[in-house]
């Protein structure tokens, strides 16, 4: 089962999952995961092929979602779920296929939709770095400023370093080859009739009006809202902002 990390304890309402994005971890999160847990039982997980999970030799939303299932069966209630970016689609997909193991849907910054860009040359950037030459988190952030002129991501990616092991926690090979997976957005059936906020940065380009529009389709009672100043990485820009916006919209359960 994915590695999983339990903030707070059990209460009324329902549980919280958080997924986190590409190339994350559930520490990532903790910071966050921490805060909400003053109401509720918080669950973060690493997903497949990320952090302290199991390494798997696929890596398409279906796999994500049935490994979520899992979770969430282990859990034995309805959850409360947030996801940002590849979590939002892996969150999706539980939902359409499993509707009776959620109970509201907040999706950060991604539509259920095909993306154009791609996300390959970051994890060349990682491959390339010389983990031999190693020995603190600086000097790979150091190898990384080579390739990522972004220092916020060159600090992120180091986030899934295990430094003492000379190893990335993250299948990198395996998510190169199934990049398009990530990208793209399963061909799937179903909709979920339950709230679901898809909250997005408003300097973000990744839900427009055709993502939109697609989402309405599966999920006939969604709503749409923009975290102002913030771009994809919403809850990292802004995380008190995120959090206030967690809080309210999951107060209805409290």
């Amino acid at each position: 089962m994915l590695n999983m990390i339990e903030h707070g304890q059990e209460r009324a309402n329902p549980p919280l999952l958080i997924l986190h994005g590409l190339y994350g971890s559930a520490r990532n999160w903790g910071v966050i995961a921490k805060r909400l847990s003053d109401q509720h039982h918080v669950i973060a997980v690493d997903q497949r092929n990320h952090g302290d999970s199991p390494w798997f030799d696929t890596h398409s939303y279906i796999d994500m979602a049935n490994d979520l299932i899992t979770v969430a069966q282990h859990i034995g209630r309805p959850l409360n779920v947030v996801g940002h970016s590849m979590g939002g689609k892996a969150a999706m997909v539980v939902a359409l296929m499993r509707p009776d193991l959620v109970n509201r849907l907040l999706v950060a910054d991604i539509a259920p939709i095909a993306y154009g860009h791609d996300q390959s040359q970051y994890i060349q950037a990682m491959q390339a770095v010389d983990l031999t030459r190693v020995h603190k988190r600086s000097d790979a952030v150091e190898q990384l400023a080579e390739r990522v002129d972004d220092t916020t991501l060159q600090s992120f990616f180091t986030q899934s370093l295990d430094v003492a092991g000379k190893r990335w926690k993250l299948n990198l090979d395996v998510l190169e080859r199934d990049m398009h997976h990530i990208l793209g957005f399963p061909d799937i059936q179903g909709s979920f009739d339950g709230p679901v906020l898809f909250l997005s940065g408003s300097e973000s380009p990744y839900v427009k009006e055709d993502g939109k529009a697609r989402a309405k389709q599966f999920f006939p009672n969604a709503r749409f809202a923009k975290l102002k100043g913030a771009g994809h990485w919403l809850h990292a820009e802004k995380p008190r902002e995120f959090e206030a916006a967690v809080r309210h919209y999951f107060a209805t359960d409290l």
